[in-house]
């Protein structure tokens, strides 16, 4: 073999070692991969280290709207909102994502879908 029959899939391979750490540090919840940059400020509620914009571009790869519906949400003035619907939604799982820019921090909420088997009462 000569050393132009290796070149072809260096490049493709090395690209692909550097993203694998990247892809393994993010953040799951209830099974929502969210960015790198979050910090939890509540149960189910994170800031991320993002603009707004880079953060919906974010979810826009991990999660394409074709398969995963939007809805803006917010009616506020000074507030932006998006909703990020989970059509494959199980008990315990994420529903949705709640997107949100307010006093230019960008936050984002975790809806999880009710475990029936909590809910069930005498049990």
């Amino acid at each position: 073999m000569t050393g132009q029959s290796h070149a072809g899939y260096k490049a493709p391979l090395a690209a692909l070692l550097l993203l694998l750490p990247v892809a393994g540090r993010a953040e799951k919840v209830a099974g929502a991969v969210l960015p790198d940059e979050v910090r939890k400020v509540a149960e189910y509620r994170y800031r991320v280290g993002r603009t707004y914009e880079e953060t919906l571009k974010f979810f826009k790869a991990a999660y394409p709207p074709a398969r995963y519906p939007r809805k803006n949400v917010a009616s506020l003035p000074g507030v932006r909102a998006v909703y990020i619907e989970n059509p494959e939604a199980r008990p315990g799982g994420w529903e949705g994502l709640n997107v949100y820019e307010a006093k230019g921090e960008t936050t984002v909420y975790v809806l999880v879908a009710p475990d029936a088997s909590k809910n069930r009462k005498g049990r």
